[in-house]
Order: structure tokens, then C-alpha cells, then sequence
């Protein structure tokens, strides 16, 4: 078991050594959704899956062309104060606003779409509540 965990880490490090170069060419905008590379992290923090460890991911608030503030996003139910329900494609999923993370555009692979206002101002309002208590 200990063994496949240190070789995900080590994969992860390769990937992120390939993310850490890669010029990217990019633009994004706040509400959209994208595939992102998350990588393989520590105790509960949320991590990616597959060969390049990715999960859905909201850009939550853009900071610069290259830096945002991203949500995580489960198609797992959950909740709880620290999760939104949201729609995409007709498909349920919950951003995990206790996730949030500033992430680099170089970890972004494919748009999935954008999130709609409704859906985007409830994530607001939700997450101005959660981190103003």
C-alpha cells in the first residue's frame, strides 16, 4: 500500500516538473470550469486522479493572468456549510469551497464550460458566509 502511494508521489513530481516548463498559452476566466492537475497531495487535502492527477476545478476569482483562487468540485454528495451544489451539463457536482487553493494557469488542461450566474453567485454567497465566520 505504502508502495503505490510513493509511486504516485513520484509520478506526480515528474508531472509537475513537465507543468513547472510548459508555456502556456491559456485564458481562462471567473466562472469557468476546467480540467486541472491538482497533483497527488497530503492527509485531506484534495488531489488529482488519473495519469495527469486532475479534478474538475471552478476558477473562483481571478488574481492575474496567470494565478486564480480555484474550488474543487466532487460529483460525490456531500454536505455540510463547507460544500455548494451546483449544476453543469445537467450533472450535479459540489465545490468544496474548505478546498480553496490559488492555483497557476499551467496546471489547467481543458475547459469543461462555465458556470452559469445563478450557480456562480450561490458559490459567492456561500463562500463569503464560510470564511466570514
Amino acid at each position: 500500500m505504502i508502495f503505490d502511494y510513493v509511486k504516485s508521489f513520484q509520478e506526480w513530481c515528474r508531472i509537475k516538473i513537465y507543468l513547472w516548463k510548459k508555456d502556456s498559452k491559456i485564458v481562462f476566466k471567473q466562472s469557468e470550469i476546467w480540467w486541472c492537475s491538482l497533483g497527488m497531495n497530503l492527509g485531506e487535502e484534495i488531489f488529482g486522479k488519473g495519469v495527469r492527477f486532475t479534478r474538475p476545478v471552478l476558477v473562483f476569482r481571478k488574481f492575474t493572468s496567470n494565478s486564480f483562487l480555484g474550488l474543487p468540485l466532487t460529483t460525490h454528495q456531500k454536505k455540510g456549510t463547507w460544500y455548494v451544489e451546483i449544476t453543469m451539463h445537467g450533472k450535479t457536482n459540489w465545490a468544496m469551497l474548505n478546498q480553496a487553493r490559488v492555483l497557476d494557469k499551467k496546471r489547467l488542461t481543458n475547459r469543461i464550460g462555465t458556470l452559469d450566474n445563478a450557480d456562480f453567485q450561490k458559490v459567492r454567497d456561500a463562500f463569503l458566509k464560510f470564511y466570514q465566520s
